[in-house]
Parts: structure tokens; C-alpha cells; sequence
């Protein structure tokens, strides 16, 4: 029987998961085809950030309360998405009287391209770029390309951004721990510990 938190049958690690705090919000929007798979590493955040979110995206019906969210004057929202020629990449600059709110796209690079494609409202937010000083360590889908990131890893690298390095780095463990596990539990036996 698998966990009902972190989804491993033979190698639980609720024992690892962080409780973690932040000065911003992460707010995932998810496409539909990420729901459900066990690749998913937007599942780390949410259960360890206890202020952050799903919207599942919908071309033709953005999440209402998610526009809502991006209105409020109270949010400086961000769209964590590479720029292009059409939108150039904003530095990061915290507001004093406005919450960071961090919109990242969860789901493959093919899915996200089409979701900023087709969403104007995603258009017309902020696009924060994110250099990443080391290569993912995300292996477990096939077709990775050179340079990005899974949604966890971004979020990572957002709280290190905030300068929030110990949160960055108790979420790392977290997903170390979910990368090491995730082949011996798929593969159906206990994951060997060194002694």
C-alpha cells in the first residue's frame, strides 16, 4: 500500500519532508497532463510550503481566483518563464509593501511553451529568468534538455533568490531524498541504506 503523503509503497520519506516558511508565494499552475503523475516534483512544494498553491490551467477558462490573486494590490506577481524578444526578463526587486508571488509553470517544456502561448494574461506578467549555477539533478523523465529545471528545483532557486538559504536548502534535501528513492521504490523493493 503506498503512503498517502509522498506516494512511495516500499520507501516512505515523510520522515524527510521539511515544514518550511517563506516570504513570497508560489503559486503552481499546473497543465492537466501533470495531475496525477508520479514524476511530479510541484507535489515537494506543496506539501513542504504550506502558503503555496495549485491552479490546474485551462486554455479556455483561466483559474478565476487565480486572476483574482494576480490583481490584488497586495501580490507583486512574477511568471517564472524565460524571456524572449517579445518579453524580456525583469530583475528580481522586492516591493516592502507587496507579497512576492511566484507563478510557475508545472509542467514539461513543451506543455509550458504552449500554456504562455495561449494564455495572453500570462503575457502581461513580469518574466523572471532564473541562471542556474548547476545542472539538474531531475532525471526521471526522458527527452531533459540541458539547462532547465523541474518545477522543484525552480522553487529552490526562488528561495535562494529571497535569500532564504536555509528553507532552499531543507527543500533540497527533500528532493534529494525523493530522486534516490523514487527508481528503488518504482522498481519494487526497499532502498539499500549503508550502514
Amino acid at each position: 500500500m503506498s503512503c498517502s503523503r509522498c506516494g512511495f509503497q516500499h520507501n516512505c520519506i515523510c520522515h524527510a519532508e521539511p515544514r518550511l516558511d517563506s516570504k513570497a508565494r508560489f503559486i503552481l499552475l499546473t497543465h492537466p497532463k501533470e495531475l496525477g503523475k508520479d514524476t511530479n516534483t510541484g507535489e515537494l512544494m506543496l506539501r513542504t510550503l504550506p502558503d503555496s498553491q495549485r491552479y490546474t490551467w485551462d486554455r479556455v477558462n483561466p483559474p478565476a481566483a487565480l486572476l483574482d490573486e494576480l490583481r490584488a494590490p497586495d501580490n507583486q506577481p512574477w511568471l517564472l518563464f524565460p524571456s524572449d524578444e517579445e518579453h524580456p526578463a525583469t530583475a528580481y526587486w522586492p516591493e516592502s509593501d507587496r507579497q512576492p508571488l511566484f507563478i510557475l509553470l508545472d509542467a514539461t517544456w513543451q506543455e509550458a511553451r504552449k500554456m504562455v502561448r495561449k494564455s495572453p494574461w500570462l503575457a502581461q506578467l513580469p518574466r523572471l529568468s532564473l541562471s542556474p549555477s548547476s545542472a539538474s539533478a531531475y532525471q526521471l523523465r526522458r527527452n531533459q534538455q540541458a539547462g532547465n529545471l523541474c518545477t522543484c528545483e525552480a522553487g529552490i532557486a526562488l528561495l535562494e533568490l529571497l535569500g532564504e538559504v536555509d528553507q532552499a536548502a531543507q527543500l533540497n534535501e527533500y528532493f534529494q531524498a525523493f530522486i534516490d528513492t523514487f527508481h528503488a521504490d518504482k522498481s519494487g523493493h526497499a532502498k539499500h541504506t549503508q550502514s
